[in-house]
């Protein structure tokens, strides 16, 4: 696989480990703060937020249960370490300005879980991301039906899935760390996750951190959401960076009902 589509994939890939992408601390009732400060300041980011380590599942608000069609457009990027510290294929990812990509996503009711990810379901039911179908629906709109061959969520972790790839190769996404806060009409999530990309003499790491402010709008919901890219321990430039994001992407996401 091209370095410049490996980057699209490493970028874009769990667009709900992803796609809507983070997860709930408690209850939902969190008030705004730093997480929206942070999307507002865009792109003068610095260090990595701090966020809680994960705890089961990302709990959606109601209004986001149901079939969707999902429209996302990259509308803005940035490299804050150039020229010192670009990432491959940021430049030719510029290509991707403006240009919308669409793919059916759903969100589902679940029974919540007792004690983490034990088998005990109590309370009335929340919604939840069905992640191995917006997984694999993202993934192959951005690369194609035959370079994705399905996606796997592991079924004692919710926050572990693995993109199965031509080729014997696959990407694996763990999220380790998250936050949630609402601000008037608006769902703000965020997420950071682990990435390892297998298939290539040695394996490629890197983290990803997700920020996605959501509103519903009428009959739809709209979003502005970050992808930020930072460098892995394992990588060469690692103390180069010191944990600051080597790359940007913004995009806005519209969700159409479908009926």
């Amino acid at each position: 696989m091209p370095r410049s589509l490996l980057v699209l994939l490493r970028r874009r890939l769990f667009w709900l480990t992803l796609l809507l992408t983070v997860w709930l601390l408690c209850s939902g009732q969190a008030q705004a703060g730093p997480i929206a400060d942070r999307l507002a300041a865009f792109p003068n980011w610095g260090s990595k937020s701090a966020l809680a380590a994960v705890q089961g599942d990302l709990v959606y608000p109601d209004w986001l249960r149901g079939d969707w069609q999902l429209t996302s457009t990259l509308v803005d990027l940035a490299a804050p370490l150039a020229p010192e510290l670009v990432t491959p294929g940021f430049e030719g990812n510029r290509d991707q300005l403006g240009q919308p990509v669409t793919c059916p996503v759903r969100f589902v009711a679940t029974l919540p879980r007792a004690q983490g990810w034990l088998p005990i379901a109590t309370g009335a039911p929340q919604t939840v991301a069905d992640r191995a179908f917006n997984g694999l629906s993202m993934a192959r709109a951005y690369l194609g039906d035959e370079v994705v061959k399905a996606v796997k969520v592991d079924a004692k972790n919710p926050n572990r899935q693995l993109t199965l790839l031509d080729g014997n190769r696959q990407l694996e996404s763990t999220v380790t760390a998250r936050g949630v806060e609402t601000a008037d009409d608006q769902f703000i999530t965020v997420e950071r996750f682990q990435q390892v990309f297998r298939g290539g003499a040695i394996p490629y790491f890197n983290e990803v951190e997700t920020t996605t402010a959501y509103r519903q709008v009428a009959d739809r919901v709209l979003a502005d959401q970050v992808t930020a890219v930072y460098l892995s321990p394992q990588d060469p430039d690692f103390l180069k960076a010191q944990n600051r994001p080597v790359a940007l992407y913004r995009y806005q996401l519209e969700l159409v009902m479908q009926t």
